[in-house]
């Protein structure tokens, strides 16, 4: 029930913004996107993150909320760093997310297939167990 927290927060987030983005016709500045795009990014890390720790049976909310605010300020103020010297460092961070995110995303994956995979095996084994005692049955090969 744990992991469902971050992922309810992030759907709720996503709405929020959308009902103000649209109900008011805010726009973000040119020069701020980058910034705000490498926030949301960083934000959406933890978010999957916080999925898999609840998944994992080890979700804990001051982590996650601390989590989620200093990884955003940092990958802003990387990104902020890198543009001061030069250098795309929000690439970088885009680059570095994406691949935690695909991460997370495919051990969740896993979990759920090998939860599912246990579970068919499970019922294939209660079937042939309750063939085996039935009367005058010689087995599952008859």
């Amino acid at each position: 029930m744990k992991a469902l927290v971050p992922l309810v927060g992030l759907v709720g987030g996503v709405l929020t913004g959308f009902a103000l983005f649209n109900g008011f016709h805010w726009q973000v500045p040119p020069d701020f996107a980058p910034y705000l795009s490498v926030a949301a990014l960083a934000g959406i890390d933890t978010v999957f993150g916080g999925v898999r720790a609840g998944i994992e049976g080890r979700f804990q909310n001051d982590i996650f909320a601390s989590g989620f605010i200093l990884n955003s300020i940092l990958a802003v103020a990387l990104t902020l760093c890198g543009n001061q010297i030069g250098v795309d460092l929000g690439l970088v961070a885009v680059l570095v997310l994406g691949a935690r995110i695909f991460n997370n995303l495919s051990l969740m994956r896993r979990f759920y297939l090998n939860k599912i995979a246990l579970a068919r095996k499970r019922i294939q084994e209660d079937n042939a167990a309750a063939f085996a005692n039935i009367p005058g049955s010689t087995g599952p090969n008859g």
